[in-house]
């Protein structure tokens, strides 16, 4: 038996390549695709996609893609992980939201999730959902030194902290001390963000660091401030936004312990950190340890030791990107979401039911949310792997970009006087309405698809209905979704529907052979039923490589169908020759309103002439184009 070679060369028997002979390859295929001319590095460059913040993603990376020495896991900067204890790699925390304003049926959601594979509970407590005093009916049954409890209570938070504390010292719940473990939930900048008011702001930030003290007195495992995110994420931030805007949070709040008396180590203790998981599974791998770098090193700097350096991050799945419509593909968004946030190194996970846009969830989609985890977990065994992005040149490469953006965004906002006046001048709330303005423009074109919604709908999906969920805090930053522009749409459509008996239609004017249409009547079909428009196609123009259409029986079609709108599909051979034609038939047999399905080039002029009101094409404004058409054929909204 020979023994085995230290390296396997996997790629001995074929010739090496250079760089320079795959950028030739790389500008072969774009000069076929109508991209001559670029060669070498333009080549290359032209292949990278713009992710946001100005962050490209390059198509090719190698071992010259430098990034800092990410260090091991367990170790500063904890770039690769700070669960990895020697060699010991501990699993993640399974967190499940609980929202229910009922105390009674969220005590029989809190133990079936605990039955059933959740370890630690996030409850929404105070204002319209469950009542402060109720927080020992909810937590019925509960091994508190077993299962971890986090607080989300908003301006009630000393009022549920204290609540919490007489769980853990008396009653049939009562604890040893030091056994309870979770958080109390203060965050007031994440409060202002969401509500706008910060005329308290002194108070809230006293009752925190006095929070902060009782925990490190009383209850070391729980800590008492969170620097939430999520209001950020859902207000449009990028992720080097997010990433800067926690790290001002949690130097605020740093600032205010340590004056209070606690110690830096303390005071570094007591912060938890909420991130929004995202199905782009690189950022947020990379979102995750770019965050953990940051905190490294602000709070290194800050005098913390290496233990007290290592961030908690608690991970949440977008509801950005959530959606109302076709509701079960966010299924397969929360499992990459999940994914990418146990691979980036999260400690703790909640992964939000496929249904929580709706509304309060079903039984299903909370188990389904349970089970996410548990196979990932335990069944694809990625709890048991140390930072598994750790090594690949694109993943450190995007995380070193990452940090480096969030460091400069939060200079920026501590030069600007830090956490608090960023947010009261509004600098904040301007950064993020302008990257949500600019991913709204691409979300429009179809750049960013959204599945089930702007791109492959289905008109007749039954509806979905949830019980509401309670209101939550507003007035501040907004709440926005990735799918809301055409939800809208579609909601015009149910609504023309619920009044008349029927959805709006366009009917696809197809010009010449199956074979030369088809490519964009397909197009035009998707794009008007994102809409809620339904396509019947009109084949009736027919047509061959010698024979022409017959423009007379395609308006003898429209006519028929009844509908105020068509779209002309077909090559732009056959525009050049029957085009116009098919637009002033289609005029004549009383449309209101005709599509081109294609760029018009130098042609538009002539096209818009014979009657051809708009054009649609692969990057077009469809939001626009959409409701163009609901305007144009005289549908109320």
């Amino acid at each position: 038996m020979t023994a085995l070679e230290e390296e396997l060369p996997l790629a001995s028997e074929f010739p090496a390549a250079s760089r320079e002979q795959w950028q030739q390859l790389v500008a072969g295929v774009l000069a076929k695709s109508g991209q001559a001319g670029l060669a070498g590095a333009a080549a290359e460059e032209a292949l990278a996609t713009e992710v946001e913040d100005g962050l490209r993603v390059q198509p090719l990376y190698t071992a010259a893609d430098t990034a800092p020495d990410p260090g091991w896991p367990g170790f500063a900067p904890f770039t690769r992980g700070g669960r990895v204890q020697g060699a010991v790699i501990s699993g993640w925390d399974v967190r499940q939201q609980h929202a229910h304003p009922d105390p009674q049926r969220t005590n029989e959601l809190v133990l079936a999730d605990l039955e059933n594979g959740v370890t630690s509970l996030w409850l929404t407590i105070g204002g319209s959902g469950l009542p402060v005093t109720a927080l020992g009916d909810v937590l019925q049954g509960v091994y508190l030194d077993l299962a971890g409890v986090v607080l989300d209570a908003g301006d009630e938070c000393a009022a549920a902290a204290e609540r919490l504390f007489s769980l853990y010292t008396g009653g049939p719940s009562a604890i040893a001390a030091g056994e309870g473990t979770g958080n109390l939930g203060a965050d007031p900048f994440g409060q202002i963000a969401r509500t706008g008011q910060d005329t308290d702001i002194a108070r809230r930030l006293e009752e925190a660091a006095l929070l902060a003290g009782r925990c490190v007195r009383d209850f070391p495992g729980v800590r008492a401030l969170t620097v939430d995110v999520l209001p950020y994420h859902e207000a449009g931030a990028s992720t080097v936004q997010e990433l800067g805007l926690s790290l001002s949070t949690a130097v605020a709040y740093l600032r205010e312990l340590t004056q209070a008396g606690l110690t830096a180590d303390q005071a570094a203790g007591q912060l938890e950190f909420r991130y929004a998981a995202g199905a782009d599974q690189f950022l947020t791998i990379a979102k995750l340890r770019a965050a953990r770098r940051l905190w490294s090193r602000v709070a290194g700097v800050c005098g913390a030791g290496p233990a007290a350096a290592a961030q908690r991050q608690h991970a949440v799945t977008s509801a950005v990107m959530m959606t109302e419509r076709d509701p079960w593909v966010n299924m397969l968004r929360t499992t990459v979401a999940c994914l990418a946030a146990s691979v980036g190194g999260a400690d703790a996970i909640t992964v939000l039911p496929f249904d929580s846009a709706l509304g309060l969830p079903g039984n299903l989609a909370r188990r389904i949310a349970r089970n996410t985890q548990a196979i990932l977990h335990d069944e694809a065994s990625l709890a048991r792997v140390a930072d598994p992005a750790g090594g690949s040149w694109y993943a450190e490469r995007l995380t070193d970009q990452l940090a480096r953006g969030a460091w400069d965004w939060f200079q920026e906002i501590e030069r600007a006087g830090g956490q608090h006046d960023a947010l009261r001048s509004g600098l904040i709330a301007g950064r993020i309405a302008q990257n949500w303005a600019k991913r709204t423009a691409n979300l429009a074109r179809r750049r960013e698809p959204v599945t089930g919604v702007s791109e492959f709908p289905n008109l007749d999906e039954k509806p979905v209905a949830r019980d509401p969920a309670p209101a939550r805090a507003g007035g501040g930053l907004p709440r926005v979704r990735r799918s809301e522009a055409f939800e809208a749409l579609r909601a015009r459509s149910d609504a023309i529907r619920a009044e008349t008996g029927a959805r709006p239609q366009v009917v696809l004017a197809a010009l010449g052979p199956v074979a030369v249409h088809t490519a964009r009547s397909s197009f035009a079909a998707n794009l008007f039923q994102a809409g809620g428009i339904e396509t019947p196609l009109s084949e009736d123009a027919g047509g061959s490589k010698t024979e022409p259409p017959d423009t007379g029986a395609l308006a003898g079609a429209f006519t028929a169908s009844g509908a105020r709108a068509a779209c002309i599909c077909s090559s732009d051979a056959l525009y050049a020759e029957h085009g116009e034609a098919a637009a002033a038939a289609l005029k004549g047999a009383g449309a209101r309103y005709v599509v081109l399905a294609g760029r018009p080039g130098d042609r538009e002029a002539a096209y818009r002439s014979a009657g051809v009101d708009a054009f649609i094409y692969a990057g077009c404004d469809a939001v626009a184009a959409l409701n163009a058409v609901y305007d144009e054929i005289g549908v109320s909204r």
